[in-house]
């Protein structure tokens, strides 16, 4: 037996023993999908662990993710295998003041003297545009979210924004969903300057490269990336939408502009279609910290707890079911 399936067994005794559930985000490593009981986006990841009969949820992704998993869970212990598994863009938004962003990444620019947010808070937004309700992606903290006013996904973002009766929204963390939701709604969006720094890197020269070897595939791009590469999508949409987009279109090949990771799934679940990553560096360090290593450990010693205190929880679980009432 290998050590992989050495492992993958103690991981599976365990998960009996705890009664426990695996959950893993599109964007992790094969591996780690492989022994998922369940893979998706994250929200709803967590809106499927809070009805399932489990004592123990583990959530193969970063700090957010787990934290939506304690919000709609608050009676399950929450796991996240890596505690330093984090989302910068997340990160990029406080209710408290800012946070220098330090972390770097290879083949991404940053600005010398850049520090997110910039120099205020959600609620110094908030101060400047009295009354204007804040739309939250769900790709934020816990805190972030109990200080909106309601929570969108990719997915459903414009939507959202076109339920609320105004004609002014603050959008926030990530510009270039903003600028998508701006895009496809009469309402003025203020957007916040954050970004994820996997989708911000994409231009439109980089569309043209993979285009010129594939002529005939189709671009299916992700809302967080800018809007010069939207603009020349033939698809916008979600982790799970490119994957019911890629399986119900006749189309044979495709260019997916998102992390490397969602091709595992799409080649697995479409053999007889081609699947092409729009730029091979689009990957993000921090959801290929988990390993089937650091899975069984944290199931081992029961490490690595989230739980969002119920204060926060609450009010954070209010923007989600605003959201929710919506869609």
């Amino acid at each position: 037996m290998s050590d992989i399936e050495n492992i993958r067994d103690q991981i599976l005794k365990l998960k009996k023993e705890k009664n426990a559930i695996i959950i893993a985000h599109n964007y992790q490593r094969e591996e780690v999908q492989d022994i998922a009981d369940h893979t998706g986006d994250s929200l709803e990841l967590s809106r499927i662990a809070s009805t399932e009969d489990c004592d123990v949820i583990v959530f193969c992704g970063v700090n957010f993710m787990a934290e939506s998993a304690s919000i709609l869970s608050p009676d399950k212990t929450v796991l996240l295998p890596v505690m330093d598994a984090c989302c910068p863009m997340a990160d990029m938004i406080t209710t408290i003041g800012p946070r220098n962003m330090n972390n770097k990444f290879p083949g991404f620019e940053y600005g010398e003297d850049r520090v997110y947010p910039a120099d205020f808070t959600l609620q110094d937004i908030r101060d400047r545009h009295p009354g204007v309700p804040v739309v939250t992606y769900v790709n934020t903290t816990a805190d972030v979210k109990a200080e909106s006013d309601i929570c969108c996904t990719s997915a459903n973002a414009v939507k959202i924004v076109e339920s609320l009766d105004t004609d002014k929204v603050i959008c926030i963390p990530d510009k270039n969903l903003s600028a998508w939701i701006a895009k496809n709604t009469d309402k003025e969006v203020i957007s916040w300057d954050g970004f994820c720094h996997v989708h911000e890197r994409v231009r439109a020269e980089d569309v043209n490269n993979i285009k010129a070897e594939h002529p005939d595939a189709l671009l299916i791009a992700h809302p967080e990336c800018r809007m010069e590469v939207l603009e020349m999508a033939d698809h916008v949409t979600s982790t799970s939408g490119m994957l019911r987009y890629a399986a119900s279109s006749d189309a044979k090949e495709f260019i997916i502009g998102t992390e490397t990771g969602l091709l595992y799934k799409l080649r697995k679940d479409n053999p007889d279609k081609t699947f092409y990553p729009l730029r091979k560096d689009m990957v993000c360090p921090n959801m290929k910290k988990t390993t089937l290593k650091t899975v069984l450990t944290c199931l081992e010693e029961m490490t690595n707890v989230i739980k969002v205190p119920e204060d926060i929880r609450v009010k954070a679980k209010e923007s989600l079911d605003r959201m929710l009432d919506v869609t």
